[in-house]
């Protein structure tokens, strides 16, 4: 398999259980409060290649994703990690109820780390994706494979 085509760029709160989450690694974190928005700048894993002929181990089709968290607050961190990485093992989504407004209903999202925890509380997500899957033997990608750290929204013309 040589190309790998996300099935579509942008997903949201209702892609949920279907979403992979596992070994996504974390980049970067924001808090914008002028937006209430939770920004996550993160290597996805869109799909993991099994074996070839003749090869060992998995290969992961990643990409660069901006994870936008809706209406945030709450949020907390418990993180430790030797060299700054963060690894997601899972994310859950918890807890629902109406927003203090009644309008909408929040739900507790919990990514679970290899090096700790992160928390907070949203309406929704929505996820980015900024540029194609590369294939890789590793399960995320460099600095300069991803064009840096970036919040950006939109795919990148440029690969």
């Amino acid at each position: 398999m040589d190309s790998y085509q996300v099935e579509k760029p942008v997903w949201d709160d209702s892609d949920f259980d279907a979403m992979g989450r596992h070994d996504a690694r974390i980049w970067s974190m924001l808090a914008d409060t002028d937006a209430f928005e939770f920004l996550l700048d993160l290597d996805y894993i869109c799909k993991w290649a099994h074996p070839v002929d003749g090869e060992t181990y998995f290969r992961f089709w990643v990409a660069p994703v901006t994870m936008v968290c809706e209406s945030a607050h709450t949020v907390r961190i418990d993180i430790e990690s030797q060299l700054g990485e963060i690894e997601v093992a899972d994310l859950f989504r918890e807890s629902p109820e109406p927003t203090r407004t009644g309008e909408a209903v929040q739900h507790t999202y919990r990514f679970d780390c290899q090096e700790g925890e992160i928390s907070l509380k949203a309406t929704g997500f929505k996820m980015f994706v900024r540029q194609p899957p590369v294939l890789l033997q590793a399960q995320s990608l460099n600095l300069h494979e991803r064009n840096g750290v970036s919040f950006r929204r939109s795919l990148s013309v440029e690969t």
